[in-house]
């Protein structure tokens, strides 16, 4: 090809008139390639002696990788009988993968670190068909000593950005390298063709997120049902009529921004939020996770304080959180069964078969799950029958939900090693466990399983988080038992000796006990944080009548209803506003329909609706 040897002649003569005194080439030279031949100048690039530098960690299992893989096995085996070599790099020009058509034209890269780990960016080897293409925005090819560089002159180059169709993100770059004098303008459409394949896999890839992201917002929605749900990604925003409802469009964009800091975090799946108004939202739910990344979230905003409520003397019972490596699980693994009232003596029958089926499973020491609603009170049962069953028995306690609490677990392999006693290991919070701690719990309970020490071990999650996607799903395998844990409401036979236990816990020695309608007032309450919510409920009654009979207006007025069906967050305030101006005017409900700023017949709908008598 005498026209081509000659053009190279020509530009490499130009590549040489310019490294000496910088004159601008003219002709045979792209503006583009001397652009680039500038820039690399001014990047310090050693046109003689730069090789590209090793990166460190990539990511070979990025969702730029799995989306491009299918074209790359394609374009591979259409290109077995050629001499080239295919590389795809992310949006930093670092090499994730390289596929060799060409062994010869392989081994020749090699010597040029053209392979995973290393940097093709212009700054580290001046003009390519990577670092350029990036630098361009578009398809570009560099032939022979159109490089910048003396040790990629050999080398034809053609890159294409890769770019995210629904996004217009760019993500990476293809890459297909043969030799310059074999090199051929097909090679450029080819490339620009590929590239576009890759990105319409990364959109199918939007697609079926968004698609999973709907299906969860509707199963959320109908399990969640009074409760605001919302759904959020890159271009959509999904809220139901509760949610429009109860946040304005400030406090709607203000949970959004959050929930987008959320979706960084795989650790978390459970947070809280304080919006402007002083309200505060514990925001739960489901991510969408493709690939590498948190395409969508699917939250539930539940409202636990609001700024007018803030005195309502409502406390949460904040338990310790056991860490390890932390000076509060030593003092859990050495005896966890701290001293308090047996919870397990129950008579519903629900909740006689769950302690039965644990009784059982601690028995023979299988890996066991505890599930059921937050505040049922699996943690405190887990430990008592255990120890029940073995008095000089040891435990250790792990929270999923603390980064630290399963990072490092020495202390756990070292108690382990040096267990004689029967050994209970309970991992709190399981389903709420990040990617990397569901990896180290993988590990952990792989040795637990081959420990020749007496050793059981529990997991406890909550019932909701088993229709999700979240990654606790991996350790599942682990297990051989699953004990499901009554809510409250479905315990009523064991409710008055529930609430004596826990007054003579609140209040020592004290003779505190409740009136009969107070007791029918608790028994209605449907208690959807269970035996915790309970406790609480009791603790603002006993800070309101400290000894003898509590009434029912010293239960907080969220209690005072007919309705056994769960109240919102959002629900409960609005009992609490309706009871207070009932109270406020002497039970005139026409007065308090004025109060509140709505009319009578809105007033009496809702009274029906809460079940209000007062």
């Amino acid at each position: 090809m005498p026209e081509r040897d000659d053009r190279l002649h020509r530009v490499a003569a130009a590549r040489a008139g310019f490294l000496e005194s910088g004159r601008r080439a003219a002709g045979e030279v792209p503006d583009l390639v001397v652009a680039s031949w500038v820039r690399s100048r001014r990047a310090g690039v050693d046109a003689e002696r730069a090789l590209p530098d090793p990166v460190g960690d990539i990511d070979t299992g990025s969702r730029l990788v799995r989306c491009a893989r299918p074209v790359l096995d394609q374009l591979g085996a259409d290109t077995a009988d050629l001499p080239l070599v295919i590389a795809l790099t992310d949006a930093r020009a670092r090499v994730l993968q390289r596929l060799d058509s060409s062994v010869a034209v392989g081994r020749m890269l090699d010597r040029v670190n053209l392979a995973p780990g290393f940097t093709y960016a212009e700054t580290a080897v001046g003009t390519n068909g990577v670092g350029t293409a990036l630098e361009a925005g578009r398809a570009v090819s560099v032939v022979g000593p159109e490089h910048f560089t003396e040790h990629l002159q050999v080398f034809a180059c053609t890159g294409a950005p890769i770019v995210d169709p629904l996004t217009g993100r760019l993500e990476g770059i293809l890459d297909i390298t043969t030799r310059a004098r074999t090199w051929s303008p097909l090679m450029h459409s080819l490339v620009k063709s590929a590239a576009a394949d890759i990105g319409r896999n990364l959109l199918a890839d939007h697609s079926q997120a968004q698609q999973a992201l709907f299906d969860t917002y509707l199963r959320t929605d109908a399990r969640s049902a009074g409760q605001p749900v919302f759904a959020f990604a890159d271009s959509v925003v999904m809220a139901n009529a509760v949610a429009q409802a109860a946040f304005d469009p400030a406090e709607q964009r203000a949970i959004r921004q959050y929930v987008d800091f959320l979706a960084t975090r795989r650790e978390r799946v459970t947070d809280t939020v304080t919006l402007a108004s002083g309200r505060v939202v514990r925001l739960s739910g489901t991510r969408i996770v493709s690939g590498d990344r948190t395409a969508g979230m699917v939250v539930v905003a539940h409202v636990v304080e609001d700024a007018a409520r803030r005195d309502g003397g409502i406390a949460d019972q904040v338990l310790p959180c056991a860490a390890l490596p932390g000076p509060a699980t030593r003092v859990l693994a050495e005896d966890l069964h701290r001293p308090h009232a047996p919870i397990a003596a129950g008579v519903s029958p629900a909740w006689r078969r769950a302690c039965d089926e644990l009784r059982g499973a601690l028995a023979e020491g299988a890996p066991t799950i505890v599930v059921g609603e937050t505040g049922t009170g699996k943690f405190s049962l887990v430990a008592e029958l255990f120890h029940e069953a073995h008095p000089a028995g040891r435990s250790v306690s792990v929270d999923a939900v603390q980064p630290g609490s399963v990072a490092d677990v020495a202390d756990l392999d070292h108690l382990l090693r040096q267990a004689t006693e029967p050994t209970l290991c309970i991992v709190r919070n399981v389903d709420q466990a990040g990617t990397e701690a569901v990896e180290r719990l993988d590990e952990v309970f792989g040795a637990l399983r081959a420990s020749p020490a007496p050793v059981t071990f529990v997991a406890t999650l909550s019932d909701t988080s088993l229709d999700s996607d979240l990654p606790f799903h991996a350790l599942l395998g682990h297990f051989e038992v699953a004990v499901t844990v009554p809510p409250l409401r479905q315990r009523t036979g064991d409710l008055c000796p529930i609430v004596e236990r826990l007054l003579a816990e609140i209040a020592p020695g004290r003779r505190v006990s409740l009136t009969e309608e107070a007791m029918s007032t608790v028994a209605r309450y449907s208690w959807p944080r269970n035996v915790s919510q309970l406790r609480e409920a009791l603790v603002f009654a006993v800070r309101r009548r400290p000894v003898g009979r509590i009434r029912t207006e010293d239960l907080p007025s969220y209690c005072r209803t007919r309705s056994r069906a769960r109240l919102t967050r959002i629900e409960a305030a609005e009992v609490d506003a309706i009871l207070e101006a009932l109270a406020r005017h002497d039970g005139n409900r026409v007065a308090a329909a004025r109060y509140l700023g709505m009319s009578r017949s809105s007033l009496y709908r809702k009274l029906h609706v809460y079940g209000i008598t007062a």
